[in-house]
């Protein structure tokens, strides 16, 4: 941080990454934690800007309540009055529609969080240990504010009551890895059957230290252990439910960050879908739209990771009631469903990662297909993707904000495309 003087700014608005922004002689400073209309001191470094302290609160200011905040990462927001800060993230989606020219219906943003997170990635480092101790301090927790060191925590308030014992399963598996010196990237899902744990970033592991971690595993009674997808040990396969599915999850795949959330984007979708007969899922994942949309429609899934798929298609198998689900592991950025194939087709679905899916929206815009629902969580992919679709001659007919990531500037939106 630079060693200039303290200053003084007042902060004009909230920047898209959830940093108050001061408009100065120098250009734009960017403040974490300072609200529109207060004046603060800060310490600068080029136009980052450190908060020292507020000089004239905000009314809409209050008390965040985690210890936490100011040192971790994780929450942007906790000092924000509800009111203001959901028409901010509301506003958000407002601001990325118009600078690509599309005027749609943006209804409120949708409240997801839930009981909280479900799934989060916590990270352990090794380092800063005093020479004469002959041993580097350990830390398990989440990135700092503006910061690769980790911030060490043993609570998270924005957890899921599932995630209860995560923290005390990283730090013992950490504990067991530190003499390898590397960082390590635990990623823990909450499932029904207990934990999912994958561990990244270790590198290859001499047998006594995966029989100690087979030992954590069962000491803190995860549901599965594996090491990048390898598996260390299983107790039980983590099984969440969708819909009326019971889905088998395969190692770090992914899955909505709440399960408010995914509920919230799958009613979204269900309903546009309506009464369409043949509904084709694109980026379908483990099955959070299709095995949904199955209980009325017969589904084409398609999606990159052949476990994904293979998870869908169990799951689907093992469930009565559904239609048909045809499940087809392929490549959408680089294969994406031609006209030709998208034209017995009543809607399409597609969830892509935050790159978005333009390739796939370019030929879905010179498809016949009635109706496109998109689900994203990149407002700027989406917004790319969306102006796609319009000059094909799609309409934007209203797209809805859900917010399953609380306190960030992060958010979920599902949009309707209709065919003109």
């Amino acid at each position: 941080m630079s060693s200039a003087a303290p200053e003084i700014v007042a902060i004009d608005r909230i920047g898209h990454r959830g940093d108050g922004i001061a408009e100065t002689a120098d250009g734009p400073v960017y403040v974490p934690l300072a609200l529109p209309g207060e004046t603060v001191e800060i310490e600068r470094d080029r136009d980052r800007g450190r908060l020292l302290r507020v000089v004239a609160p905000s009314q809409d200011r209050i008390e965040p309540f985690c210890r936490h905040v100011g040192h971790c990462g994780g929450c942007a927001f906790q000092h924000w009055r509800e009111e203001p800060y959901r028409a901010f993230k509301r506003g958000l989606l407002v601001e990325a529609l118009e600078r690509v020219g599309i005027a749609a219906e943006v209804e409120p943003l949708r409240d997801a969080h839930g009981e909280g997170r479900r799934r989060a990635t916590f990270h352990a480092r090794t380092g800063g240990g005093s020479p004469s101790a002959g041993r580097d301090i350990l830390s398990v927790g989440f990135a700092g504010l503006r910061s690769h060191a980790v911030v060490p925590i043993d609570a998270c308030p924005i957890l899921a009551p599932g995630l209860a014992g995560a923290l005390k399963a990283c730090w013992a598996v950490a504990e067991v890895l530190a003499p390898l010196k590397k960082p390590l990237d635990l990623q823990v899902t909450a499932t029904e059957t207990g934990l999912d744990m994958d561990v990244r970033g270790s590198g290859p592991l001499r047998p006594d230290c995966v029989a100690a971690l087979a030992e954590i595993a069962g000491r803190h009674r995860l549901a599965r252990l594996t090491r990048h997808g390898e598996l260390v040990l299983q107790r039980e396969p983590p099984v969440v439910t969708m819909g009326r599915a019971k889905v088998a999850l395969p190692a770090g795949s992914f899955l909505q960050a709440t399960a408010a959330g995914e509920a919230a984007l799958a009613a979204e979708v269900v309903a546009a879908v309506g009464k369409a007969g043949r509904v084709a899922d694109l980026f379908s994942g483990v099955g959070t739209f299709a095995l949904r949309l199955a209980e009325t429609a017969r589904i084409l899934a398609v999606e990159s990771s052949a476990s994904a798929v293979e998870a869908l298609a169990r799951a689907a198998r093992n469930t009565s009631g559904l239609k048909p689900i045809v499940a087809e592991t392929r490549d959408l950025f680089r294969r994406p469903l031609l006209p030709i194939e998208l034209k017995t087709f009543d809607a399409v679905v597609f969830d892509p990662p935050r790159q978005g899916a333009e390739a796939q929206a370019r030929e879905l815009a010179a498809s016949r297909v009635p109706l496109v629902v998109g689900v994203s969580c990149d407002l700027a992919s989406f917004s790319r993707d969306a102006r796609i679709l319009v000059e094909g001659g799609y309409r934007l007919e209203r797209v809805v904000p859900v917010d399953q990531f609380r306190y960030t500037p992060h958010i979920e939106l599902v949009g309707v495309f209709r065919r003109e």
